[in-house]
């Protein structure tokens, strides 16, 4: 028999555990696996566990009949006389002055990657667009936002609102804090908008986050605009954090921005969106979960 117990875990993963154990009360699963599945459900826990923590406990060969595993940062598991037992660790180290070998390394090694980092960086833009609805065909575009990285190691933003709109749903409005009047004051026209972007981006990869529903929105105002579109490779990042974070919540930006510790203090603003974005990219870069 194991016992999990699971705390400030995602709730799918939660309920991903109910299909092998029972559920006896909230964060208490029990079930009845052999050992094999038993060592891949910990390693499914402990992939996707999140900011939270979790705790095995499992029947085995000793004087207590039972040995535990656990992600708890502030306990380690000791081994006293073949019985497991929970030390109490600090969880905030004394450090000692100076550098040792291994950061030394470490900080090599980090400089070695900046090199390769700052090509990376020079061969992508990150887009996003505000509309008034979620049709491509009949909502249109109220904001552009995107973002790159120069060569003189700064990062450039783009952010034009649009003054060609010809209504904004209320609840579009009171989500993105744009109104008629400030369109009509700050707004660019839109043809201009879109030949200003395609200069931004020249050729570089986009980037995204559902970047097929922003792509999608400016294809349609390239076309009716009789502007040549938008030619250039892109890779959308939602598909990418689906295959790699299989257990959050959902899928909103807000939420993936979140599980990367990235915040972004304007949600729903083109330009806040891309400049989080585009530190969601860096991340998945980092951590070799996107390649360009």
């Amino acid at each position: 028999m194991i016992v999990i117990t699971l705390s400030k875990t995602p709730a799918s993963l939660r309920g991903d555990l109910t299909k092998w154990c029972q559920e006896i009360q909230t964060g208490i699963y029990v079930g009845n696996v052999n050992t094999k599945v038993r060592d891949l459900l910990w390693e499914r826990v402990q992939k996707n566990i999140g900011q939270g923590e979790a705790t095995l406990v499992y029947n085995t060969n000793n004087e207590l009949g039972y040995t535990f595993r656990t992600t708890r940062l502030d306990r380690k598991i000791v081994d006293f006389d073949g019985i497991p037992l929970l030390k109490h660790v600090d969880v905030m180290p004394n450090l000692k002055i100076g550098f040792s070998n291994a950061a030394k390394y470490h900080k090599a090694k980090i400089t070695s990657r900046s090199v390769l980092h700052n090509s990376t960086l020079l061969k992508f833009a990150v887009l996003d667009i505000e509309t008034t609805g979620l049709a491509p065909n009949k909502s249109e575009i109220l904001s552009i936002g995107a973002v790159k990285y120069l060569k003189n190691g700064k990062v450039d933003v783009f952010y034009k609102l649009i003054r060609d709109v010809n209504y904004i749903p209320a609840n579009v409005s009171e989500l993105t804090g744009l109104n008629m009047k400030i369109l009509k004051s700050k707004g660019s026209n839109l043809i201009e908008v879109l030949r200003m972007l395609k200069d931004f981006l020249g050729d570089r990869i986009i980037l995204g986050y559902n970047l097929t529903f922003d792509i999608s929105f400016l294809d349609i105002a390239y076309k009716r605009n009789k502007i040549s579109g938008l030619i250039n490779t892109s890779k959308d990042l939602l598909p990418i954090i689906k295959k790699n974070n299989k257990f959050l919540d959902n899928y909103k930006l807000s939420t993936v921005l979140s599980e990367y510790k990235i915040e972004n203090q304007n949600p729903h603003h083109a330009d806040f969106d891309a400049k989080s974005t585009y530190q969601l990219a860096l991340k998945l870069i980092d951590e070799g979960k996107l390649k360009l």
